[in-house]
């Protein structure tokens, strides 16, 4: 007998096998059974006309730094999502050296952290204390690391440096993270050579780490940028993950599927590399990452007084026109957030707009926005091709994550929406219109992204598997969140469960929160 029966539904497992009618029996938070329909006894929920899948693996969010502030974790859990993979593009809460200097690097991503840690072990337990929904993987960022030890500077580091950031990510390894990333558009991490990239690239994949890397451009050079990042897989054995791949800017759509052709070449040559997308044709960062990279040599504080400065500011502000006039539209930026201040209520407007309300050009505009807030801006940026977004959901080596970070249900600002509907759009748009099958895209949020991170025990429905479960109604789950009116949690997801607890039950979110930091299995010193 099992503790509860999901009974009636379509078993899809997460595997890419097609679904077939079978009940799921959890006992003490495991799977004990994936059984013919009618033949197991329990606490029944009804999954008639249902399809009963593994929760959702994000593989890729910044929730480490909402997930104190709203453990809930709403927008999560209303789209079947049981484990968020944090701590992507460089960005991560720790280690903790110079404090300031980490907030103010990661003020866009809005942290809601009381900042009482210093190391990943402080940062779970914290985690854990605030009993979160679901369950959190932790990465830890490359950015991080080179602000902990040589903070801002645009420099390569000592070998002293470079050795102290090699030794601070085996230390993080043995806490029980499970990636290392790089965000190499983003100030301190995009002034990290390959030589540095691939020394800590080599620490990670020692202690058998997966590396998520935002690449160095995802525009004008993106296939040189997958060129780099497979190099670097193949100099050092590691896991690789390409976050996000995507083209940004008009003359730059249609260059994924030569992206994906490296991949692939890299993958037959025995490189063990894949990607993941979100079904989105905009993407969102911080305004900061427009500039050029040397703009923000020394942190924040060194940007604003270059701004301050006549000269050094229209410096900047040319590279930015530079930009704008090869990849950057400023029509297509648009200010998602920003902290109370004279451009406050630019939220949901573009870059062009405040121009033009200015009576400036879109460059002088963004100094403008970015000097009132104290860089503190994140954006949503329109510069991506559906077709590509289509193209890259299709692949077989390509897993389905957010980027995302929200998780509360309210607050201010136009976040981008994929925080509330990525998984949830996918099933309700890009499977209902057949762009790819409901085993693909299950496989997609489970099974493979599972795989990369080496959960066992995760991501397939199968006897022994820890009972992170979705349940939902394949004919009517969709997203509801937009760019305009973003606040808007999906529908169409009935049941989800966390080890075995319901935290959804007939789509209503019940307060449960059995949720915590997943630690990887380290072996014995």
């Amino acid at each position: 007998m099992s503790d509860l029966v999901i009974t009636g539904g379509t078993v899809v497992d997460g595997t890419g096998a097609p679904g077939r009618p079978a009940d799921v029996g959890v006992t003490a938070g495991r799977v004990d059974a994936v059984a013919a329909p009618g033949s197991l006894i329990g606490t029944r929920i009804d999954a008639d006309g249902l399809v009963v899948c593994p929760g959702f693996v994000d593989l890729h969010s910044h929730a480490d730094f909402s997930i104190t502030g709203h453990p809930g974790a709403d927008t999560a859990v209303t789209q079947g999502v049981t484990t968020l993979v944090t701590g992507n593009c460089g960005f991560s809460p720790f280690p903790v050296g110079d404090l300031a200097t980490l907030r103010t690097a990661s003020a866009f991503l809005q942290a809601e952290l009381d900042w009482s840690w210093t190391d990943a072990a402080g940062y779970a337990h914290a985690v854990d204390a605030g009993r979160p929904a679901v369950n959190l993987a932790l990465q830890v960022g490359h950015s991080a690391l080179r602000l902990a030890v040589m903070g801002a500077e645009e420099r390569a580091p000592s070998h002293t440096e470079l050795e102290r950031m090699e030794e601070l990510l085996a230390e993080t390894a043995a806490q029980g993270v499970w990636g290392f990333s790089t965000g190499l558009i983003y100030a301190p991490g995009a002034y990290g050579d390959s030589a540095e990239v691939t020394a800590l690239a080599r620490v990670a994949a020692a202690h058998g780490l997966l590396y998520s890397t935002h690449m160095r451009n995802e525009a004008d050079t993106l296939l040189d940028a997958v060129r780099e990042a497979v190099a670097t897989a193949r100099a050092t054995g590691v896991r690789l993950e390409i976050s996000h791949l995507k083209a940004m800017g008009r003359s730059n759509h249609g260059a994924v599927v030569d992206a994906l052709r490296i991949i692939d070449e890299a993958r037959t040559d025995g490189v063990d590399v894949t990607c993941d997308v979100y079904p989105y044709t905009a993407s969102s960062t911080t305004l900061t990452s427009r500039l050029p990279a040397w703009a923000l040599d020394g942190g924040v504080e060194r940007m604003l007084e270059r701004f301050a400065d006549g000269p050094t500011r229209e410096r900047v502000a040319s590279g930015l026109r530079e930009r704008m006039a090869r990849d950057v539209d400023p029509e297509g930026v648009v200010i998602a957030d920003l902290p109370p201040g004279p451009f406050s209520g630019a939220r949901g407007r573009s870059i062009a707009d405040v121009a033009r309300e200015l009576g400036t050009d879109p460059a002088d505009a963004a100094l403008q926005v970015l000097a009132g807030h104290r860089g503190a801006v994140s954006i949503v940026n329109h510069a991506m091709a559906a077709a590509d977004v289509r193209t890259v959901l299709r692949h077989p080596a390509a897993s389905v994550a957010s980027d995302g970070w929200v998780l509360r249900p309210d607050g201010p600002g136009r976040p981008h929406p994929r925080s509330f509907g990525t998984f949830t759009r996918v099933l309700g748009r890009y499977v209902r219109d057949g762009d790819i099958s409901l085993a693909a895209a299950v496989h997609k949020m489970t099974g493979l992204p599972a795989a990369r991170l080496g959960m066992t025990d995760r991501g397939v429905l199968r006897p022994g598997a820890v009972a992170d479960i979705a349940v939902l109604d394949p004919a009517t789950v969709t997203d509801r969140s937009t760019y305009d009116d973003p606040w808007q949690l999906s529908t169409g997801v009935h049941h989800v469960l966390v080890a075995g607890e319901q935290v959804l039950a007939d789509g209503v979110l019940t307060g449960a929160r059995p949720g915590r930091v997943l630690r990887r299995p380290t072996p014995p010193p």
